[in-house]
């Protein structure tokens, strides 16, 4: 008899048993590759986001493969049918549509399904945040440190190469719907409109503008006063990007401090009126700009443009791009701690 390597002959039989059932394993594996663990065929399926309660009395559709067809992302199911929070792997709730009370919350939260807070509204403006400790998983805000972060506007790369400038028939101009005398942007205001003339529209001043007229009746300045109602971290809102930078006339900022503005914003592209030492210098800047100055303010334009986040359906369709990365299973202890912080 040969001499064999594994001993007594059985031993041998054995080792060619377990290679020929480990074969048998791996190949059962990679022709049914969706029979593997359940959590890698779960990311196979499209991810279902369900909006407990719109933002807006106006339900856009959402029935087709909205995130797809609109915006190119893939894998992402919308939908508002509350029969369907047990297929949810992400329950979105707004702060606007959240009551006191934990009664128009889901009675249970499915294992493994995470719930998101979603707001744009500054922490001056929000309100009962006590309540909603150790409850949601993700937050959704304006914030750049926020799990899903959504701000108001960016700045997206453009190959024009090329600088618009409107016409202008007037220095500056502000359009203002709640004017509260206690708010920052109204003492300044009234400041600042001692040195100059300052044209208001608005619910404010009782010439309200049509969403057609907005943005040429405020081209037609020079300057716009984008003055924020509350002053935090990140908090840069429609101001900024659609009444001033795409209106096409020089944002003059009221808002976190300058450093935080050219996080989004190249620091040529507006005046803060931090930068002055008082609103009689700032009023004499702009009063006095010549025009090849003034035209430095649209450099931004030969590499950029303005893109608008003004869809909710686009916000809520970037969970789906941010899913994979975020922390499951984590709750924030303390939502109002975090947020005015």
């Amino acid at each position: 008899l040969r001499w064999s390597p594994w001993g007594r002959p059985g031993v041998k039989a054995l080792v060619a048993a377990g290679v020929f059932v480990t074969t048998l394993w791996n190949l059962r594996l990679f022709l049914n590759p969706s029979k593997g663990s359940g959590e890698n065929s779960k990311h196979r399926e499209p991810l279902v986001i369900l909006v407990w309660e719109w933002p807006s009395k106006q339900v856009p559709s959402v029935s087709r493969d909205v995130c797809r067809e609109l915006y190119g992302i893939t894998g992402c199911q919308l939908t508002t049918e509350r029969q369907l929070l047990h297929q949810a792997d992400v329950v979105v709730f707004f702060h606007s549509r959240l009551q006191p009370g934990r009664d128009r919350l889901p009675k249970e939260r499915l294992p493994g399904q995470n719930w998101v807070w979603v707001s744009l509204e500054s922490p001056s403006n929000t309100r009962a945040l006590a309540e909603w400790n150790q409850t949601f998983n993700w937050v959704m805000t304006y914030r750049q440190d926020s799990d899903i972060f959504i701000p108001y506007g960016k700045l997206v790369p453009n190959q024009s190469a090329t600088m618009n400038i409107p016409a202008k028939t007037n220095l500056v101009s502000w359009v203002i719907s709640n004017y509260h005398r206690t708010q920052k942007r109204a003492e300044v205001y009234k400041n600042l409109s001692r040195y100059l003339h300052v044209n208001i529209y608005g619910k404010a001043n009782n010439k309200p503008l049509c969403k057609d007229c907005l943005l040429p009746t405020i081209s037609k300045s020079k300057f716009y006063l984008a003055f924020e109602n509350s002053i935090h971290r990140d908090y840069i809102t429609e101001k900024l990007w659609r009444n001033s930078l795409l209106a096409g006339t020089v944002p003059v900022v009221l808002g976190p401090p300058r450093a935080n503005y050219e996080q989004f914003v190249p620091a040529d592209s507006f005046i803060h009126v931090n930068d002055f030492g008082s609103l009689e210098e700032l009023a004499t800047f702009l009063k006095t700009m010549n025009s090849s100055r003034y035209q430095q303010f649209f450099a931004w334009q030969r590499r950029f443009s303005v893109k608008l986040y003004t869809d909710w359906r686009e916000r809520i369709c970037t969970i789906c791009m941010a899913y994979p990365h975020l922390p499951h299973g984590r709750l924030y202890p303390d939502l109002q701690s975090w947020f005015n912080s």
